[in-house]
């Protein structure tokens, strides 16, 4: 009778242990693996904030178009403006974190906790980042005639105009560096705080104000008419659509750079799949000349980043504002 190899036969039963194991972990991994990312089943809202026909509304609205293509459901663009974006806001903080009520909002969202008339107000806490769709750098622009044509050639003329030279204001990041630039550089400066940005162009063609912060959309149109003229660019590289307008970075005062993001938030507690199936989606969308050709129109550039990104760029922009706004409170 043969002897059994006692090696050998140990050997199989132990292959044979853990071939049934690496079987019943395949068989409890692979579903997991093989689920589907999330997609709506349904129609998705995407919140503006703000009025219809702005930059941000522009692009919500662009990107709402490819993002509706893809899923194969509506996505609807919402405008409820008021309480300086802080009504729409609150609306996405209250719904349900489950991907379908969405809000696109900007840096100014950082400083809602910092304004009087919201003190305590913190929108932030009550949502999460998903991704940005586009950026756009904030410029300084004056009339048409304002002998300056860069940031420092203005600082340097108003420090010796006989007449102080005045700001105009519309959204709380442009009050900031008004004052930031008043303390600073131009004690004599006049800041004049408006309402509304439209009121600020009429007034700087007017020369009744002889500059003031807004976005490049709404002064591109008045540039290239001769109106007003663009002095400096406060991103962080030159705008192509005013390419020989240097910015506050390259005339050595990085302190005033500021550029504006048009970011994808969602209500807090929503699932990091959901998060993450959007943020694909809306990175499959920006891959289309059509989104990008649309959000250029609008003065902004294409951008995409994970969530991860965008909210350490969220955070970023809070300490930095949160500091702006302890040395110089809002009114």
């Amino acid at each position: 009778m043969p002897i059994a190899n006692p090696i050998r036969g140990r050997t199989l039963y132990q292959g044979a242990l853990l071939l049934s194991a690496a079987v019943a972990a395949a068989t409890s991994i692979t579903p997991a693996m093989a689920q589907p990312a999330w997609k709506p089943d349904r129609p998705v809202t995407i919140v503006v904030p703000y009025v219809p026909g702005g930059g941000t509304d522009a692009s919500a609205r662009a990107t709402a178009k490819l993002l509706g293509e893809q899923w194969g459901q509506p996505v609807l663009v919402v405008n409820l403006p008021g309480a300086d974006g802080l009504i729409g806001t609150r609306k996405v903080t209250e719904a349900k974190p489950d991907g379908y009520t969405l809000l696109l909002q900007t840096p100014a969202i950082v400083l809602t906790k910092h304004a009087p008339s919201f003190t305590g107000t913190d929108p932030l806490a009550s949502l999460v980042p998903v991704t940005n769709i586009a950026q756009s750098p904030g410029v300084i622009v004056a009339n048409g005639k304002f002998p300056a044509t860069s940031l420092p050639e203005l600082i340097n003329y108003c420090k010796t105009a006989t007449t102080p030279c005045s700001m105009g204001t519309g959204e709380n990041v442009a009050k900031l560096f008004g004052q930031q630039l008043k303390a600073e550089v131009l004690p004599n400066l006049i800041v004049v705080n408006y309402k509304g940005t439209a009121a600020i162009i009429t007034d700087m063609i007017a020369n009744n104000v002889n500059f003031a912060v807004t976005g490049v959309a709404s002064a591109l149109p008045h540039q290239k008419a001769g109106t007003l003229k663009i002095v400096a660019n406060q991103g962080t590289h030159r705008f192509a659509g005013a390419p020989d307008v240097k910015t506050v970075i390259e005339t050595g005062l990085p302190q005033y750079e500021y550029t504006t993001w048009f970011g994808l938030f969602a209500p807090k507690g929503t699932p990091p799949a959901v998060t993450q199936a959007i943020y694909a989606a809306v990175r499959e969308a920006m891959s289309h000349a059509e989104l990008q050709k649309a959000i250029t129109a609008a003065g902004a550039e294409p951008l995409v980043n994970t969530p991860d990104e965008f909210a350490a760029q969220v955070r970023k922009e809070d300490q930095r504002f949160t500091a702006l706004a302890k040395r110089f409170p809002l009114n």
